[in-house]
């Protein structure tokens, strides 16, 4: 897959408390990029909804979006990618770390507000949709 994003929770909650739609902000873009999530973002963002009808928008949003599955071989590749990480000491909170393998799998970029996504080896981490995925 080329020009694929995975959005880091923060980014659908940093919308939200701007009162913006983080989907319509994905689909004024979507012409040159594909979108994905996976179940650590979908929990992190689903959790701290607090309207029902909005996390029923955002579940069937979500539903539709490409999905990138936590495999037992994304769990084997997070599990050494931490370890190898805190032997540098470079402490990842751990859904973090799952989020960037789950992009690793799939070449995808992550588009976070976290600068510690940089530490991850091999991860492309953009800011802002503005930015280029390659």
């Amino acid at each position: 897959m080329e020009h694929v994003v995975l959005p880091d929770s923060n980014i659908y909650i940093g919308a939200l408390r701007a009162g913006q739609d983080p989907f319509r902000q994905f689909a004024e873009s979507a012409e040159d990029r594909e979108f994905v999530t996976c179940g650590m973002v979908m929990l992190e963002v689903c959790r701290g909804i607090r309207d029902p009808h909005v996390l029923r928008r955002f579940r069937e949003r979500f539903a539709v979006m490409l999905y990138q599955p936590t495999t037992n071989q994304i769990w084997e590749r997070a599990t050494q990618l931490t370890w190898s990480l805190d032997r540098q000491g470079i402490v990842l909170p751990a859904q973090d770390v799952l989020i960037a393998t789950c992009a690793l799998h799939i070449n995808a970029a992550v588009l976070t507000a976290d600068a510690h996504f940089r530490h991850v080896p091999g991860l492309r981490v953009i800011g802002s949709l503005a930015e280029n995925t390659e």
